[in-house]
């Protein structure tokens, strides 16, 4: 797609105009590109903790110093009617209290995965965001991509058979000690609910169902002082109706992989690489035959941040809102329970939720347009 005309003012009032919190990594290197080409969405604020950091970042975007905000600040957003939506890019710590104030402000929240530290934060910031009447959508990305809806569909369709195990893989490893991922206030645990969450998603979106039980087991050793507080690795089992079983792992401590496999009786999927940002591989043994699928070039986050732009424009729900983020949380709560038990956790229903239902958590009404099902 080519390069949206952020110099245009008609062209920005037909979009939807973004504010980022926190100026990391991701922000520098995905988000900032992507709302530069992005169709329904552009940059028009950035918030940080320092002051010359936010205008050095205005300034690269095509922005003006008026564009930048200190955290102290970010109440001002309430008279920057161009900026309709945040995006929280912060320690998982602080998204209640950034979705708090910016619900209370009238800003709608796209919030970065995990929705919060805990599952209480994350109960809290839906009632803030449903309180205020603001839209809410956790940044799952995977569940915008094609491949991924791809081996969906193609599960949904039957054409592996019944589905009967699958497997998923996340690993990377964290060098640096004291840094917030490896903190357990700031972060809400370890692997599991920064890297470990997008095999638990993955796996909840792709067969559309919810696990009836967990079982799991982790290790943090007791000499290494990146994990003085959170765990280096976690391996997870989930049950899900049909019989259907997964597993899954993910550790700050061994070398980067990221996988997804699927396997019906009839055929089997493999996604590998899985969770990275560009060149996903989606491979499909069925019984006409091994395919690779292919997608023109795209830009995951421009998928993210467009479709809950149109969910504003719309004033439709976005399609992984509270309820899904909740729903992880409420998983790696028994995930983390079962690990310290050493026993089998059973996943009780909530009122009223079908558990033979699909997609019970996801807005199944407002599918992703660019990426309905069929495509």
């Amino acid at each position: 797609m080519p390069q949206t005309d952020i110099n245009n003012p008609e062209a920005q009032r037909q979009r939807v105009g973004y504010a980022i919190v926190g100026l990391g990594e991701l922000s520098a290197e995905e988000l900032i590109p992507a709302l530069r080409i992005s169709e329904h969405a552009y940059l028009a604020a950035v918030i940080t903790g320092e002051m010359d950091k936010g205008r050095a970042f205005a300034e690269a975007a095509g922005l003006t110093d008026d564009d930048a905000y200190t955290y102290d600040d970010f109440e001002k957003l309430e008279g920057r009617e161009d900026v309709q939506a945040v995006y929280l890019v912060l320690p998982n710590n602080l998204h209640r209290e950034y979705a708090e104030r910016a619900a209370k402000i009238g800003k709608h929240i796209l919030c970065e995965k995990p929705l919060a530290s805990n599952l209480e934060d994350a109960e809290a910031i839906v009632a803030a965001c449903q309180s205020a009447g603001v839209k809410l959508m956790t940044a799952y990305r995977m569940q915008y991509l094609p491949e991924a809806w791809h081996l969906k569909n193609a599960m949904a369709a039957g054409k592996l058979g019944p589905i009967k195990l699958l497997d998923s893989i996340h690993t990377q490893t964290e060098q640096e000690a004291g840094i917030w991922r490896l903190d357990a206030k700031q972060a809400g645990g370890g692997p599991l609910v920064d890297v470990g969450i997008y095999c638990l998603n993955t796996l909840r979106f792709v067969t559309g169902l919810e696990p009836e039980w967990v079982y799991a087991a982790l290790h943090q050793p007791e000499n290494d002082p990146r994990f003085k507080e959170v765990e280096e690795s976690v391996s997870f089992m989930l049950g899900f109706p049909g019989g259907i079983i997964a597993n899954a792992l993910c550790s700050y401590g061994a070398d980067k992989t990221d996988s997804l496999r699927v396997l019906g009786e009839n055929g089997s999927a493999l996604l590998d690489p899985a969770f990275v940002y560009t060149d996903l591989k989606l491979e499909m043994r069925m019984p006409e035959g091994q395919t690779v699928v292919n997608f023109p070039a795209y830009d995951q986050f421009r998928l993210e941040v467009d479709h809950f732009a149109q969910c504003i424009k719309d004033d439709k729900p976005p399609y992984s809102g509270g309820a899904e983020g909740v729903q992880d949380h409420r998983l790696m709560a028994a995930i983390y329970q079962s690990a310290r038990s050493g026993e089998r956790v059973k996943v009780e229903p909530l009122a009223g939720q079908n558990v033979a239902g699909q997609d019970v958590f996801r807005n199944t009404e407002n599918t992703p347009q660019q990426l309905k099902p069929g495509r």
